[in-house]
């Protein structure tokens, strides 16, 4: 059987491209989103998959989203961490970003991720398989939509080491941070892309398509593991 891999957040931007990319690459891939349910089952007809919908920011939805998948598929090779939330809230003001608002952003962020690698684990256990997770260059550098936002990035950073340490060499666990990624999203953020094209080396922000192409190296690559590579155009060496 084909191998199996589950990205979280794939009807659109990063997500779609990374379900495209490793379809690909000849896996089966299980489509997820919180919401886009027609969007969903249009991208997983396209790729032979099926669609799951799920919110993540729920944890007995995000708990039995890996059991449905091995419930259809009997595997799992390949897990990508793909979805998350986010909404700018200026960093000097702190008052705006309330208890609340930190929650609703740790629960999809940093503890769904680890709800769906703690599901994952005997699976890819009995594959050999691998954990990506979709960071942020705000994870890594003191940027980003907002504190909160950040802080659970720079978390989820952290976890991809512990997990490595932990689970090799059975499961491999690496990361992606990008930076700005030309999508529906960003294409309103006019400073950030202004700050891409002039500042960093690459001049340009990058396309979904660049970040599912290291997904896929990640994924392919049976040596790797513990890692946080930094997507960013080289924006980081200013």
């Amino acid at each position: 059987m084909e191998k199996v891999a589950l990205v979280t957040g794939s009807a659109s931007g990063i997500g779609a491209a990374t379900a495209r990319r490793l379809a690909a690459d000849g896996m089966t891939v299980a489509v997820h989103s919180r919401s886009s349910r027609v969007v969903g089952d249009a991208l997983a007809a396209e790729l032979g998959g099926s669609y799951y919908q799920a919110d993540l920011g729920e944890d007995a939805e995000a708990a039995e989203l890996v059991p449905r998948v091995l419930r259809e598929y009997g595997r799992l090779d390949v897990l990508v961490n793909n979805a998350g939330i986010s909404w700018p809230v200026p960093h000097a003001e702190l008052s705006a970003l309330t208890a609340e608002d930190w929650r609703r952003l740790l629960d999809v962020n940093l503890i769904a991720p680890w709800l769906l690698c703690t599901a994952a684990l005997p699976a890819l256990r009995e594959s050999n398989g691998c954990v990506v997770n979709v960071t942020s260059h705000a994870g890594v550098r003191p940027k980003g939509s907002s504190i909160a936002y950040a802080a659970g990035k720079a978390a989820l950073n952290h976890v991809t080491k512990l997990l490595a340490a932990a689970l090799g060499p059975e499961v491999r666990v690496n990361a992606v941070a990008p930076g700005l990624v030309d999508t529906p999203l960003t294409a309103s953020w006019t400073e950030a892309q202004e700050l891409w094209k002039t500042s960093s080396p690459m001049r340009r922000a990058a396309q979904p398509s660049d970040v599912a192409d290291l997904i896929s190296a990640l994924v392919h690559n049976t040596y790797i593991t513990g890692e946080v590579v930094l997507l960013d155009g080289g924006l980081n060496l200013r």
